[in-house]
């Protein structure tokens, strides 16, 4: 049974809240969607921030909102276009909501973001924090946030021992968040507690001395704090071995479009896939790119071999380089299919692995011009 909020838990929060607020006015954070009333900013870098640092983040936004500074430009533009501007940010399920929800909020909505929670969440990509951040922040609906700061914070002030990924400790936490908010206040409580736990209530050696809640956090008081909140043992990740292919011909490079669902969906790559248990990793790419984009290709060198971490798989990824030699390219299982240039590659947005094996592909055939250069025919010091 969720254990309700008490007469000491609301007290508690209150007290918070205003402490809290005295905190945030001298401490806040100077970063650039703070700078503007714009929900639309408010928007895009809550989608940033939700799998994004602050830090990592604020390059992007700002190129961002250069390049779309509003809800019309960016449902008008091109998904492709959207997907470079997220290039190297990862989680790119993020970029396509945002960009299908920037068409539903011009279709649908005038082009102006709704300011109510509830309508919020009807937009592709945006959940229950994400709605209430927009809400509380850019239009002051009283709505309470939970991420990870927030729950670092309240785990701590309330002594929460829970596992707080669990369904019962989430309504708790939810009901202590709300609890935090003054009428009128959300905005800036809820920014309060995110800076709180990005800057001073850190997950580990937490700097309690420079807390404004340092009296009211019963895990401090107990001496207790780095135990909150409850950490899960981590599960190793599955491992998986892929091929992908170099193909080129006549000076081109053939690249293939993922489809939009699914990982990593909308960038492009180069061709490539499993490697089954019993093959070898030059075998299965043959394989791959033949059945993938119906061009025959044969290796020619390994190029490197990759490791890639994602959050819940790690790969290690042989890559070839290989020549066309028969076969004329069609997207069998991709959304599209293109041969292009080495120099053209900069259009395109792909996996940051990708942007490595670029880099090798490039200096292994600069050495290879190098050598195939007649004495005398270089470039003199």
């Amino acid at each position: 049974m969720t254990r309700r909020t008490g007469q000491d838990d609301r007290q508690r929060a209150a007290c918070a809240a205003g402490a809290l607020r005295r905190w945030y006015r001298r401490h806040r954070r100077d970063l650039p969607w703070r700078r503007t009333a714009d929900p639309y900013a408010v928007w895009v870098s809550e989608i940033m921030l939700q799998q994004t640092r602050v830090a990592a983040a604020i390059p992007y936004y700002e190129r961002f909102m250069a390049r779309f500074p509003d809800v019309g430009a960016l449902a008008r533009a091109p998904l492709d276009a959207v997907m470079k501007a997220w290039e190297g940010m990862g989680y790119y399920g993020r970029a396509r909501n945002l960009h299908a929800a920037a068409r539903v909020v011009a279709s649908e909505y005038g082009g102006r973001l709704p300011a109510s929670a509830g309508e919020l969440r009807k937009l592709p990509g945006v959940g229950r924090y994400t709605a209430g951040a927009i809400a509380s922040i850019a239009f002051g609906a009283d709505e309470p946030v939970l991420d990870g700061n927030v729950t670092r914070v309240l785990c701590r002030v309330f002594v929460i021992a829970a596992d707080p990924r669990a369904s019962r400790t989430r309504k708790r936490l939810w009901a202590l968040a709300e609890a935090m908010i003054p009428p009128g206040e959300a905005g800036l409580v809820n920014q309060a507690m995110m800076d709180l736990g990005a800057t001073v209530c850190l997950p580990t050696n937490p700097r309690c001395g420079d807390c404004p809640l340092a009296g009211l956090c019963l895990a401090r008081l107990r001496g207790h704090q780095g135990r909150y909140p409850r950490k899960a043992a981590r599960k190793p990740l599955p491992h998986q071995v892929a091929a992908v292919g170099a193909v080129v011909w006549r000076g081109r490079i053939l690249i293939a479009r993922r489809r939009p669902e699914g990982m990593l969906g909308g960038l492009w790559e180069l061709p490539g896939g499993k490697v089954r248990p019993w093959e070898d990793p030059a075998d299965a790419v043959v394989r791959e790119v033949r059945e993938e984009t119906g061009v025959e290709a044969a290796v020619e060198a390994k190029v490197m071999v990759a490791a890639q971490a994602y959050s819940h798989l790690r790969v290690t990824l042989h890559v070839f380089r290989c020549r066309r030699v028969s076969g004329t390219a069609r997207p069998i299982a991709s959304d599209a299919v293109r041969w292009v240039r080495l120099d053209q590659l900069d259009r395109y947005a792909f996996p940051a692995v990708n942007r490595r094996i670029f880099a090798t592909l490039h200096n292994a055939a600069s050495g290879r011009n190098e050598r195939n250069q007649e004495p005398g025919t270089g470039n003199r010091g």
